[in-house]
């Protein structure tokens, strides 16, 4: 197998940005799809903020970030196609969820489609709602079955289809924008889980609620997430207190006990997303998945789960016979300091059939970091 050179990873220069804008690891970090490494701009905006707490007291130093914060949700709903009126900041992606699933309020019992292989957390929510999860249809690789959900929402339509874009078990990505189509034909909405695929790849696709995360592919705090509604699912959604006349209806799923702090370095972090040029972001993104699967597949016996040209940075890897996935990360990282992830099938039981390694690097990662990674597996 013939390792990838560096001119094989375009954009070196964002990479070489990426690195220079950031503390140095104390290894190498290749596990995005946890959590990504933050700027100092980003950690230093937060820690100004905090300290505006500390003089002024909370409320006083949020309501002096208000205009700060208002322009982030205006650039982050851009980057789903929405206006800042229809953004709701949170805690977290699943905190995104549970508003939602609160504030809608459907009947018990609805029909909820969404993939075989949703994150296990996502279907808890949605039977703890008192929702019906059923599968959508899916190949043989667990990609959306265009003609088949065409079939599904002519027939017998669910109330919404909740959709994730890129799974956390596996890097595949999912013919949202398609799908999407199909269920604005058929009158049903679709809920996209954006969490793995905001900054990662293009997410304004014309779905009627995102909702995501901050400290995966932004490269934002951890404790801060999104929740996107269009205006004619956001009129259905019901508080627990409405807000105020004259204040969009959203705001109404945003915690008055926010980290404010966390909020404003998300905010930097999009600003500097935006900066590096999303389409450069995710073709860099896209070559550095297509070099790690050259380079691992097959490697000490680990076999690569995702199809080679897949357009995302996420690789998961099958153990050989008798490898135990857990040990293997701790050994990553205690003996060669390697950050990865390692996950058995209850993350996605519908789906998995056993424990995965996933490598999942930014645009800092270079070719030497994934050679080591493959002398290490």
């Amino acid at each position: 197998m013939t390792a990838p050179n560096d001119d094989r990873l375009p954009h070196e220069e964002l990479g070489a940005h990426w690195r220079s804008v950031r503390p140095r690891p104390a290894g190498r970090h290749l596990d995005s799809a946890a959590s990504s490494r933050q700027t100092h701009r980003a950690l230093e905006a937060a820690a100004h903020h905090a300290r505006h707490e500390a003089e002024l007291g909370g409320y006083v130093a949020e309501a002096t970030a208000e205009d700060l914060l208002q322009q982030g949700r205006s650039v982050l709903a851009g980057l789903v196609g929405m206006a800042a009126a229809d953004v709701a900041f949170v805690e977290s992606a699943q905190a995104a969820l549970v508003a939602l699933l609160s504030g809608w309020r459907l009947p018990a019992g609805s029909r909820v489609a969404c993939l075989p292989g949703e994150f296990a957390p996502n279907v808890a929510q949605l039977r703890a709602a008192g929702l019906r999860p059923e599968p959508l249809p899916v190949d043989g690789l667990g990609r959306a079955d265009l003609e088949g959900i065409e079939r599904l929402l002519a027939g017998y339509p669910p109330s919404f289809v909740h959709f994730t874009h890129i799974g956390s078990h596996r890097g595949l990505l999912q013919p949202a924008r398609e799908v999407i189509a199909l269920c604005r034909e058929a009158g049903v909405p679709l809920v996209l889980d954006a969490a793995q695929s905001l900054g990662h790849v293009d997410v304004d696709l014309g779905a009627d609620v995102v909702y995501g995360t901050s400290r995966k592919w932004l490269a934002g705090p951890r404790g801060v997430g999104m929740l996107f509604a269009r205006p004619a699912v956001a009129a259905q959604l019901v508080p627990v207190l409405p807000e105020p006349e004259g204040v969009p209806p959203m705001r109404a799923f945003e915690s008055g006990e926010a980290h404010v702090a966390g909020r404003i370095g998300l905010v930097v972090a999009v600003g500097e997303h935006l900066a590096g040029g999303p389409v450069a972001v995710r073709e860099r993104l896209a070559a550095l998945g297509r070099a790690t699967r050259e380079l691992l597949n097959g490697v000490g016996g680990w076999q690569v789960v995702e199809p080679h040209d897949e357009p995302t940075a996420t690789t998961t890897l099958r153990p050989p016979e008798g490898i135990d996935v857990v040990a293997t990360r701790a050994r990553l990282l205690t003996e060669h300091g390697i950050v990865l992830s390692a996950f058995g099938p209850e993350r996605a039981p519908g789906e998995m059939t056993g424990p995965v390694l996933r490598v999942s690097p930014h645009l800092d990662a270079s070719v030497d970091d994934l050679e080591a990674l493959a002398a290490a597996l």
